[in-house]
């Protein structure tokens, strides 16, 4: 019996892509075997992110990194640094951040809900521009100026969310933001693929950037990257360690931790509930070494092979190929809301990527869908969807 049938739980078939509503992506058994070993020993933990540090630095580019348990823990981590830096009283005041610079700096059309994590540390968001292009009722959005207008004394950093359409350039912001000695933070939590961007990001300067460990990476769905600056990639993992330790026994690894930077020892940080574990900090590592080390065109071309083969499947259904780093099969169906909830309310449930939903569009992601997953998701697809070229 496998484990999910013992505990009465029945897998799905993911068309949908490594979101974590459902459970993320596919572990490779090298680093399921990795994990396995990993949770065989005991570690001292800051050595092991020390070591993951090392890691990161090197795929990255960037000075330092800690792996966290998500993208939007390495939020709320790096929002702390830039509102903390290496203070530890102000480290044991947050979310408290009165009598400290607390504003944080954003894009309007930027906003989401994922930077409830940046509010979480403490940090009260400073919204900055109108975004005209996407409410129609114009071609701008937020500029330079209105971000260097925004900046103040209170002023503590600039949120960055990354898509293929933010503006300002992200460069831009970067270089403005270090002429007022600000810190730049980066939400590039689904900006992977291309593998390119682990080290185009942070070579814009960008003092610390948030990627997802557990979606295009296939590393543990609970992991992320948090990558930067070293005194804030200290500053976040002193926020995120058991600290419960003797100050003079105290020897934390030097490429981490700089010892003589701090006046004494911060008690257990605002990051604290963000822990991340001995197993996941080594399924992500090493799902990151895979991933850096393949092609994106192998990477597409795995995918696309999953889609031809859906495709051979279903000759009647008149799916259009959406290419990309992640390539995406579209169909439009005259009942596309009613097909998607009864594929997902199915034994087994079958989820599809709901972006293009309002359009009446279906989409099919290939990236957690396994060979044996095809027939079944062929037959369900032709029985329930009807295409809108029918009517």
């Amino acid at each position: 019996m496998s484990v999910y049938a013992a505990l009465g739980v029945t897998p799905i078939i993911n068309a949908k892509g490594s979101s974590t509503r459902v459970s993320g992506g596919l572990l490779s058994p090298v680093v399921t075997t990795a994990m396995a070993e990993a949770a065989g020993l005991c570690v001292d933990m800051a050595e092991l992110q020390a070591a993951a540090s090392r890691v990161i630095a090197r795929i990255t580019g960037a000075e330092a990194g800690v792996v966290t348990s998500g993208a939007a823990a390495g939020l709320l981590l790096g929002a702390a640094a830039c509102l903390a830096r290496l203070h530890p009283a102000r480290m044991a005041q947050l979310p408290d951040a009165a009598g400290m610079p607390n504003e944080i700096i954003v894009v309007r059309s930027q906003r989401n809900a994922y930077d409830h994590a940046v509010r979480a540390a403490g940090a009260r968001l400073v919204e900055v521009g109108l975004p005209d292009r996407y409410a129609g009722a114009g071609i701008r959005d937020a500029e330079l100026w209105e971000i260097a207008a925004a900046i103040t004394p209170a002023t503590a950093a600039i949120l960055y969310v990354l898509t293929p359409h933010s503006q300002p350039p992200l460069a831009e912001v970067v270089a403005l933001a270090h002429r007022h000695q600000l810190p730049v933070l980066v939400d590039a939590a689904a900006q992977l693929p291309p593998a390119a961007n682990l080290r185009a990001l942070p070579a814009t300067g960008a003092d610390l950037v948030a990627f997802s460990g557990g979606k295009a990476i296939n590393g543990p769905q609970g992991s992320g990257i948090l990558c930067g600056r070293r005194d804030l990639i200290m500053s976040a993992i002193l926020q995120n360690l058991d600290l419960d330790l003797d100050w003079n026994s105290w020897n934390p690894p030097a490429g981490l931790i700089e010892k003589q930077l701090l006046p004494g020892l911060p008690t257990h940080g605002i990051g604290r509930s963000a822990k991340v574990g001995k197993e996941t900090i080594v399924g992500l590592l090493t799902a990151l070494e895979l991933f850096a080390a393949e092609a994106d065109e192998d990477r597409t071309a795995r995918h696309l092979q999953i889609l031809d083969q859906l495709l051979q499947l279903t000759p009647d259904l008149a799916f259009t190929l959406r290419p990309g780093p992640v390539p995406l099969l579209a169909l439009r169906a005259a009942n596309a809301r009613a097909a998607l909830a009864e594929l997902q309310n199915g034994n087994p449930a079958i989820h599809l990527d709901p972006s293009a939903l309002a359009d009446g569009i279906l989409r099919i992601n290939p990236t957690c869908l396994r060979p044996e997953d095809l027939p079944l998701l062929a037959s369900r697809l032709r029985a329930v969807v009807i295409p809108s070229s029918e009517l």
